[in-house]
């Protein structure tokens, strides 16, 4: 029997001994000092349990399309213009699923948020809120929808993996109907697990397996362990909040359908009846049929490289997507983003908006709500300083000249890991 705190009620003892913000008081003046996102991914490291971070920070297999996501962006040129006679401040907004928004990016829905920081979901609907842009809500998330809703009053999209009980799936739907969620997002690229080797390296338990290791760990990382300890356990909030997130794998492995198809996406989308997104997509032919099928929104991504390892970086096949897709039709593009110029390099390459997942979620490990608004904060104002030095005064402006200022070239032995990458952010497998 694994020994669990929680259910001897620690946590209803220690939440009464706020040792937190002594814990915190460190982490949250890194936070401030923090001048990019890498900042923010070594003060998670230094926060968060290493099991906890190498789930975060992790790729599939060799991690191989982890460092490539983010290498592919360094063989896209930036070629500026010169004496646009443009002024700040920059027009930094657009549209998501039809939906006015003052960035053009957002946090991508992540599971289990509450892993990293007591404030999970919560933490980030707020930073969305607080620089009005989209959120998004995994539906493994561990805070509810009804409670996203009254946090987050814009637009919302609500994802959705590839479940085999209909009845289940329909109740969900009703739940961000009601939450209002304007946007459905069907991820269709976990229908099998991926292989990540940290996690099994480190023995990844939810709740912990409270092993001779896992103590030691815990014992390391005093304010994620008191963070874990003083809160309530974790719950899957949008099926069922009587659900302890300890049962994941078990989950994944009943509830997930490997032979769901087109035909049920249709009937998804018709129980849905509103703007919605196949995420996952990397070959032109599949953007072609999802648009037949009736989704809306085509959502470029490899699951963070999580899943297939030696997929392709998703800035590679973007303008394919946009190509066969046409100009008319919304295309979401995640994977690799952890600048601003990474951001605009997406947009001037064909995407309408850029979903960023490890840059906010390492803010969150890092700092909660503060720690995400940090990130946001960082990305924002990279990408208002690429945008004034290309040239391009509006969202739509860099959309529209895009192909023109952006080019690749012939990639370059500097351009990849050598043996300090690891702690730059590179991803692991990296000896």
């Amino acid at each position: 029997m694994i020994f669990n705190p929680h259910k001897f009620g620690v946590h209803k003892v220690l939440k009464h001994i706020p040792l937190n913000a002594i814990f915190d008081a460190p982490y949250k003046a890194a936070v401030k000092r923090a001048v990019n996102i890498a900042d923010l991914r070594t003060i998670a490291k230094s926060r968060a349990h290493k099991m906890v971070f190498d789930y975060l920070d992790a790729g599939g297999d060799d991690e191989i399309s982890l460092r490539r996501g983010k290498d592919a962006y360094t063989e896209l040129e930036m070629h500026y213009k010169v004496l646009a006679g443009i002024k700040p401040p920059l027009d930094l907004s657009t549209k998501i699923f039809g939906e006015d928004v003052s960035l053009p990016f957002f946090g991508c829905p992540t599971a289990g948020n509450r892993m990293f920081h007591w404030e999970g979901e919560e933490a980030a609907a707020k930073a969305a809120q607080h620089h009005g842009t989209m959120y998004g809500l995994s539906s493994l998330a561990t805070t509810g929808i009804a409670e996203i809703g009254e946090m987050h009053k814009g637009p919302k999209v609500f994802q959705l993996y590839v479940w085999k009980d209909r009845e289940l799936v329909k109740e969900v739907i009703a739940k961000a109907k009601e939450g209002g969620f304007n946007a459905l997002a069907l991820t269709v690229d976990f229908t099998w697990y991926g292989n990540r080797e940290r996690d099994i390296r480190n023995d990844f338990s939810i709740p912990p397996k409270y092993t001779l290791t896992q103590t030691l760990g815990a014992i390391a990382k005093p304010a994620w362990t008191y963070d874990f300890l003083s809160h309530e356990p974790y719950t899957y909030a949008c099926i069922n909040s009587d659900v302890p997130a300890d049962s994941l794998a078990a989950f994944v492995n009943s509830q997930m359908a490997p032979e769901f198809g087109w035909k049920d996406a249709e009937w998804l989308l018709g129980e849905w009846n509103g703007p919605s997104a196949i995420k996952g997509v990397i070959r032109p032919e599949d953007a072609v049929t999802a648009v037949e099928c009736g989704f809306t929104t085509m959502w470029v991504s490899n699951h963070g490289a999580r899943q297939l390892d030696t997929s392709p970086a998703t800035i590679s096949v973007l303008p394919s997507i946009r190509e066969a897709v046409g100009p008319d039709v919304e295309i979401i593009l995640d994977g690799g983003v952890q600048r601003g110029t990474d951001i605009a390099k997406a947009l001037a390459l064909g995407a309408d908006s850029v979903g960023v997942g490890k840059a906010y979620l390492w803010g969150l490990a890092a700092g909660g709500t503060d720690g995400v608004i940090k990130a946001y904060d960082i990305l924002k104002v990279e990408l208002d300083r690429a945008m004034g030095l290309l040239g391009t005064p509006t969202v739509e402006a860099l959309k529209k000249e895009g192909p023109s200022l952006i080019k690749r070239r012939a990639p370059s032995a500097r351009d990849y890991p050598d043996m300090y990458a690891y702690e730059r952010g590179y991803g692991g497998g990296i000896v």
